[in-house]
């Protein structure tokens, strides 16, 4: 089975991840075909590293703004585009305010760096950090009461020194 018929058939099959085709196939009529097939882009070897590179970071980029990412989170599958948390065993699912999903969101971008109150303010509700509300801390313990087994314990969203950061 070739690469294009590959491709096809992981469409069919519900895959949304974004596909990058590496071929030595150069003609106009193999790159449509590519294409056609679903592949999300089309390189020709041979090429150079970092434009692959640069390529795969653009697809992933556009792959986390669309309604079928999904990202592994403690004991869940989170989709943002659809603002829900899949517990992977029961794939019970639990529903998520545009806050809560903003927030996780952002946590999530940041790897195992604490993301600061300030930055979750800016990003989240774009201004800064106001003197005297608990807009942030009131969201931050709504969502451990979704998503946390002990919300006095939390495993999954944690409070570091300044701020925030989630356990993949």
């Amino acid at each position: 089975m070739d690469g294009r018929e590959t491709c096809r058939l992981m469409r069919r099959r519900g895959v949304h991840a974004p596909i990058i085709m590496l071929t030595a196939l150069d003609s106009d009529a193999d790159v449509i075909l590519g294409l056609d097939a679903g592949a999300n882009d089309y390189i020709v070897k041979p090429f150079r590293i970092g434009v692959l590179l640069a390529r795969i970071r653009a697809q992933l980029r556009q792959h986390e703004m669309s309604e079928n990412a999904a990202f592994s989170l403690g004991p869940y599958i989170f989709k943002p585009g659809a603002r829900l948390l899949f517990e992977r065993d029961s794939r019970n699912e639990i529903v998520l305010s545009e806050k809560e999903c903003a927030i996780l969101k952002h946590l999530y971008k940041a790897g195992d760096a604490v993301v600061g109150c300030d930055e979750l303010y800016t990003e989240i509700w774009d201004h800064a950090a106001p003197l005297a509300t608990h807009t942030l801390q009131t969201h931050i313990y709504r969502l451990r009461q979704k998503i946390e087994p002990d919300p006095s314990d939390p495993k999954i969203l944690k409070s570091e020194a300044g701020g925030y950061r989630v356990v993949r």
